[in-house]
């Protein structure tokens, strides 16, 4: 293996700090060839830098030119650049940088330190952040992510039948959505990259009242989270499932007896199923695990992985409807708005109020950053549908030896591909070897100084893990969404393989992504190994009412299979009742 992989960025020098923190959320795996030099290098990495620069936290001459800064790629693994997303808070004086890095990365004792920087400091672009600001804390809507959505609802009603199309023809259309992409990726930034202030700013609230659950549990129960209305959906497709004897029998059966009633549904129970799934994949199918890369599967190219979850909701009785916790973290939010208010117009903090109801409307972030998210990747679902396309016609020429290789391809290889298919299938098919063997590596953490270490220095996954937990162990993590539950621990490490989740189950998973959101609908609580009070996982479990906790270091491996464990979602803490 090569000391690098060779789509890789260059570290940067002026913001020498890397993650992986929130990075894994965002492509848990190695990115493609293609996803990374099409769909990151050539529209979601200029759009988050232009977003950036929008809230006024950077500038130009903050970034290289043709090489990026807030993020990279090394071992073909994504990272966030942890001192770069800082310049938000140095910046910005409403929020500090350990608030930053607890809201987005999560509270970890091996963080690099912020170190100052003699370019850190740029009080010109305050007003601009100012600005922002402004926008942040009082912005009760954000008509242009609405308009946004419509248009990729309209992308998506206008697919061409990409079969009919030309070699020529796919990538046009290509071509013509990857500008989109980087269109939305700048509001998409924004939204992320605004998420972060209003926990920040109810920290402060909360030290003053000495509640430290206040921040969770203000910004739970918001309402509107595009994220989790897939989540909703499967809930709904699971009770016409339980209702029916026919469904049910051919649920127990296994997915691929429901994969064969749903290709040639006899009965009216059948047929309804599949109307209402055929929807659910026309709405949803753009989401799935490792959405943002080009070559992962979604609902829609492989639709078992939603009948999964929708046989795992299934198993809930009524009473768990998430319409229902929904609405008592909703109530819960409120009373503690309310209680909050009354205790600092006794304190007479008319400054500390002000910020209170400020950060209160800021919490619309989180919604704007879901909303924004769901935008992009249901246009990113149609870069990718063509790319299958190609892949399928030319593996079926014999061009390529597998319909996947085709991601194999850089953007910049587009167009020879075309020209001269069938002299790409022994190249490709060696770099699909080389690339699968990235997956066999664990990517560093943390990356700091620019020091990224040579590929054959990376630890190997599977190799010795952290130690079982013993029974009454306290995990210390980060608090995610306000609750106590006890359950048996269910280690969930593919969304596109669970083990038998049932009632009464607390999933324990390494990472999150909106597409491992409806396996909530199993469980009664989530553990995350990594992840920040904005991410993911802990945004759609305050909207269904589910208990979280995040930033569990090694909980994947500390906390055994089918242990009794307590969850905490208001602390974040993690105890082991028995072991197995």
């Amino acid at each position: 293996m090569s000391a690098r992989w060779f789509t890789d960025h260059p570290p940067s020098t002026r913001f020498p700090h890397y993650t992986r923190a929130n990075a894994g959320e965002v492509l848990p795996t190695p990115a493609s060839p293609l996803g990374q030099t099409l769909a990151f290098d050539q529209a979601i990495l200029p759009g988050f830098q232009e977003g950036s620069i929008r809230m006024g936290s950077y500038e130009e001459a903050d970034y290289r030119d043709g090489a990026p800064e807030m993020c990279g790629f090394f071992g073909g693994h994504f990272y966030i650049n942890l001192s770069c997303v800082r310049m938000q808070a140095v910046r910005n004086p409403a929020i500090t940088v350990d608030q930053l890095d607890t809201a987005i990365f999560g509270a970890r004792d091996d963080t690099p330190a912020y170190e100052e920087h003699p370019l850190d400091d740029k009080p010109h672009l305050l007003p601009i952040a100012e600005a922002h600001q402004t926008f942040v804390v009082t912005a009760t809507e954000w008509p242009e992510l609405l308009e946004q959505r419509d248009r990729a609802a309209q992308i998506r009603a206008d697919r061409p039948d990409l079969a009919m199309l030309s070699d020529a023809e796919v990538l046009r259309h290509i071509r013509a959505l990857v500008p989109i992409v980087n269109e939305l990726t700048g509001n998409q930034m924004i939204a992320a990259g605004s998420s972060g202030i209003a926990p920040g700013m109810l920290a402060a609230v909360a030290d003053a009242v000495e509640d430290p659950t206040l921040p969770m549990k203000v910004l739970s129960g918001l309402g509107g989270v595009d994220s989790a209305a897939p989540s909703f959906a499967v809930w709904d497709i699971s009770r016409q499932v339980r209702s029916s004897a026919e469904l049910t029998a051919t649920f127990d059966r296994g997915i691929d007896a429901v994969v064969e009633m749903l290709q040639s549904p006899e009965t009216d129970d059948a047929r309804m199923l599949k109307t209402v799934f055929d929807t659910f994949l026309y709405d949803y199918g753009s989401r799935g695990p490792n959405e943002w890369e080009l070559s992962a599967h979604t609902w829609e190219t492989d639709p078992t992985l939603a009948l999964v979850t929708i046989d795992r909701a299934r198993l809930q009785p009524d009473e768990k409807s998430p319409l229902a916790g929904q609405a008592a973290v909703a109530a819960g939010r409120e009373a503690v708005i309310e209680q909050t208010r009354t205790r600092l117009a006794e304190m007479g903090d008319s400054d500390l109020a002000g910020m209170f109801d400020a950060a209160i409307v800021g919490g619309n972030m989180m919604i704007y950053r879901e909303r924004s998210k769901t935008t992009l990747v249901r246009v990113l679902h149609e870069v990718r549908l063509a790319a299958r396309e190609l892949g399928r016609r030319h593996a079926a020429a014999g061009n390529l030896a597998d319909a996947e290789q085709i991601f194999m391809l850089t953007a910049d290889e587009l167009d020879a591909f075309v020209a001269d298919p069938a002299s790409h299938r022994g190249p490709l098919a060696e770099r699909a070897a080389d690339w699968a063997e990235l997956w066999k590596l664990e990517p560093p953490f943390f990356i700091s100084h620019g020091d990224v270490p040579p590929l054959d220095a990376w630890e190997r996954k599977g190799g010795v893990g952290a130690a079982v937990a013993a029974a009454g162990t306290a995990l210390a993590g980060t608090p995610g969404s306000p609750g106590i539950v006890t359950g048996r621990a269910r280690i969930v490490l593919d969304p596109a393989d669970p083990p038998s989740l049932e009632p009464g189950d607390i999933m324990v998973a390494p990472l999150t992504d909106p597409a491992w959101t409806p396996l909530f609908l199993a469980v009664e609580g989530v553990v995350v190994n990594v992840g920040g009070q904005i991410s993911h996982a802990v945004i759609v479990s305050r909207e269904l009412g589910l208990p979280c906790a995040v930033s569990v270091a090694d909980a994947t491996e500390r906390i055994a299979e089918g242990a009794t464990i307590e969850l905490d979602g208001s602390t974040g803490e993690v105890t082991i009742i028995a072991l197995p």
